[in-house]
């Protein structure tokens, strides 16, 4: 039998042979917007937008919460290689809170569904989503907590529990960012101001904690 006049009976004129994990990825965060939660795509309608057959999803992903994780996942890696470029573009303390916040502003304002998604699933996403969204976290906390210890040494001085202060840092900033995808970008500069000032005294407070 003749597989190019049989097809199989997951495929049908018009729709792609094969397709791989990250064609589906880009079909879902197609029909993502700033508003929709992972949580409401349907299997039927990533394969819809992908152009395959449903059946043809599950070679991929078991169901939509593993494509949802695998979204989140994403959102993690791609912000973390955003940041912390700008982290290290940086000369010192000052700039590296700064331009790492006006980065992550920036990509709140920017076609950038992927940290919609970490600030969205976040907070109301399931408990599984929120779990994949706090694993994320815990990494950017990871880095931060690198970087902090690397630029105090540098400086000559000392934070105390550097990585309670990275933990600090990293929720205040998702919090903020979370209330403020609805906010109008006039007020963009102020957030920024008012992140760097709060990032700032988080920091300033565990170098005053360490010389008691």
């Amino acid at each position: 039998m003749n597989p190019s006049t049989h097809p199989s009976l997951d495929h049908s004129p018009g729709r792609k042979p094969s397709i791989n994990r990250e064609d589906l990825i880009a079909a879902a965060l197609r029909l993502l917007g700033p508003h929709r939660s992972v949580s409401t795509l349907s299997l039927r309608e990533v394969a819809r937008e992908a152009d395959i057959a449903p059946n043809s999803f599950y070679r991929h992903f078991r169901d939509t919460d593993e494509l949802a994780v695998a979204l989140i996942e994403l959102a993690g890696q791609s912000l973390r290689q955003i940041i912390g470029n700008a982290r290290h573009r940086a000369d010192d303390g000052g700039s590296i809170v700064r331009s790492s916040i006006e980065v992550f502003v920036a990509q709140l304002r920017a076609d950038s569904t992927l940290l919609h998604i970490l600030l969205r699933e976040g907070t109301a996403g399931s408990d599984a989503f929120k779990a994949a969204v706090d694993k994320q976290l815990t990494y950017f906390e990871e880095e931060l907590h690198s970087d902090l210890i690397r630029l105090n040494q540098a400086q000559g001085s000392q934070l105390h529990d550097s990585r309670m202060a990275a933990r600090a840092v990293t929720r205040l900033v998702f919090a903020m960012g979370a209330t403020a995808i609805d906010a109008p970008v006039e007020r963009d500069g102020e957030l920024v101001e008012q992140l760097s000032t709060m990032v700032r005294m988080i920091l300033a407070g565990a170098r005053a904690l360490q010389r008691l």
